[in-house]
C-alpha cells in the first residue's frame, strides 16, 4: 500500500511552472492586471496558427472555397468547450489530462488512452514540421529535407527560451501571433473576398 508521500509525489504536477502563481502588477488598473492573463491565452491560440493549419486550410479553401466554414465554426466550438474543461480540470486538481486519465481509469484503458493520444501528437506534429518546411522552401528555397531539420532546431531553441521563464516565451510568441495577423489583414486586402457569401456559409451548414 504506498504511502501518501508516495501518491502524491506520482501524482504532482507535471509542470510545476505552470502550476504556479500569475505574477501580476500592483497596478489599479483593470486593464493593466489583466494583461497578466493574456500570455497563456496566446501561447494556447498557437495551436491555430501553426504553419501544418495554414497549408491545410489554403489547400481546402483553394479546392472547396467558403462551403467548409461551418464545419470550421462548429470545431472551434467544440475546441472552445473542450479546452475550457481541460482548464477546470486543471485548476481543480492540478493535474494535467494524462494524470487524471492515469487516477481515473484502469491500468490497460489508460495505455489505450496513451496510445490514442501519441497517434494523435505525431500526426499533428508531422503536419506542422512539414508545414514549417514547406514555407521555409516557398520563400527562401531552402530544400524541404534542411528545413524539416531546421524546424527541428527552433523547437530546441525555444525550450531553451522556456527555461528562462515563460514571459519570454510569451513575449515571443504573442511577437509572432502580432506579425501573422499583420500579414492576414494584407491578405484580406488582397484577396477580396466575398463577405455575404462568407456569413452565409459561416453559419449555415452546405
Amino acid at each position: 500500500m504506498p504511502s501518501v508521500r508516495e501518491l502524491d509525489e506520482v501524482f504532482k504536477p507535471s509542470l510545476p511552472d505552470v502550476f504556479s502563481s500569475v505574477h501580476l502588477t500592483r497596478s489599479p488598473s483593470f486593464w493593466r492586471r489583466a494583461l497578466g492573463f493574456l500570455g497563456p491565452g496566446f501561447l494556447i491560440s498557437v495551436g491555430y496558427m501553426d504553419p501544418g493549419n495554414w497549408a491545410t486550410d489554403i489547400a481546402g479553401g483553394s479546392r472547396y472555397g467558403y462551403t467548409l466554414l461551418f464545419v470550421i465554426m462548429l470545431s472551434n466550438l467544440m475546441a472552445i468547450l473542450l479546452q475550457s474543461l481541460a482548464l477546470k480540470l486543471g485548476i481543480a486538481t492540478e493535474r494535467d489530462l494524462a494524470q487524471a486519465c492515469r487516477e481515473s481509469y484502469s491500468r490497460p484503458t489508460a495505455i489505450l488512452l496513451w496510445i490514442f493520444a501519441e497517434v494523435a501528437i505525431a500526426a499533428c506534429d508531422l503536419a506542422e514540421v512539414i508545414g514549417s518546411a514547406i514555407a521555409l522552401q516557398l520563400l527562401f528555397h531552402i530544400p524541404l529535407v534542411i528545413g524539416v531539420i531546421l524546424t527541428g532546431a527552433d523547437v530546441l531553441l525555444l525550450l531553451l527560451l522556456q527555461n528562462k521563464g515563460f514571459r519570454y516565451l510569451e513575449a515571443l510568441v504573442i511577437t509572432l501571433i502580432a506579425t501573422i495577423m499583420i500579414l492576414f489583414g494584407v491578405e484580406i486586402v488582397l484577396s477580396h473576398p466575398e463577405w455575404g457569401l462568407i456569413a452565409r456559409n459561416l453559419l449555415l451548414p452546405t
